[in-house]
């Protein structure tokens, strides 16, 4: 993708249209102007920037060996795989996708195992049941009539609701889709850590990471399980313990 960065830099410091480049290069119109914004590329001094490319060029024989490194950018796999994708996915994704090349499969998995965790910590606070009484009130829909206002009050109009369709969720609801939620992500983060830890050599000292989450995660599966089984017969369990 940088290579074809460069390439349509060239064209556009020789006076090419956006659409030009963009059609030569296989992008679209929009992602020449955010290379233009991003890489802020300019056309002043134009004429030396070509002068000293065509320099360049004219410099050591065909296999001189002291030529090696100063040509032109070679093409490579990564910049034709990325030039596949390059009409279809946003230039932030293809910069995405250069920058983890030089990531191995045990990298990428761990990158994935902080990230669910740290999903799973933070859905603690989002989906935070008080009591049985919290309850959650979120306006779906509304339908406002509107009034002048008088000169004395600002003039403008005014809006005042007529009709509001509002979306509850009680405690028991939010909890249950919490602790269903929190279960199928733990369940895949076991599955990324059991991954991890066969494709790891065994002096990563990310496994030493990795005992310390196990055991939060269990603690936290323990509970889960226990509320879970709580919440399917409170009554009958509350009872038997006083009896």
């Amino acid at each position: 993708m940088s290579d074809k960065k460069d390439f349509a830099y060239r064209d556009y410091l020789k006076g090419m249209k956006y659409k030009e480049i963009a059609e030569k290069h296989g992008v679209t119109i929009n992602t020449v102007k955010s290379w233009k914004t991003r890489y802020k590329w300019s056309r002043d001094g134009v004429h030396t920037k070509e002068k000293s490319v065509h320099t360049k060029k004219k410099g050591g024989q065909h296999g001189n060996k002291n030529a090696r490194g100063h040509g032109p950018p070679k093409q490579n796999s990564n910049a034709v795989t990325h030039g596949f994708f390059s009409k279809y996915l946003p230039v932030e994704t293809l910069e995405i996708m250069e920058q983890i090349n030089g990531r191995s499969p045990v990298d990428l998995i761990w990158d994935q195992i902080q990230i669910q965790y740290a999903a799973i910590i933070r859905a603690q606070q989002i989906m935070f049941v008080q009591n049985k009484d919290d309850m959650a009130k979120e306006l779906k829909n509304a339908k406002y009539e509107y009034y002048p206002r008088s000169e004395e009050d600002g003039g403008g109009v005014e809006k005042a609701p007529v009709e509001e369709e509002y979306e509850i969720q009680f405690a028991w609801d939010r909890h249950a889709t919490f602790l269903n939620a929190q279960s199928r992500a733990m369940s895949e983060l076991r599955s990324l850590i059991k991954q991890f830890n066969e494709m790891a050599h065994d002096d990563d000292e990310r496994r030493l990471k990795l005992v310390q989450m196990q055991l939060n995660i269990e603690k936290t599966k323990a509970e889960v399980d226990k509320i879970s089984s709580d919440d399917d017969k409170p009554i009958e369990i509350l009872i038997k313990r006083k009896s």
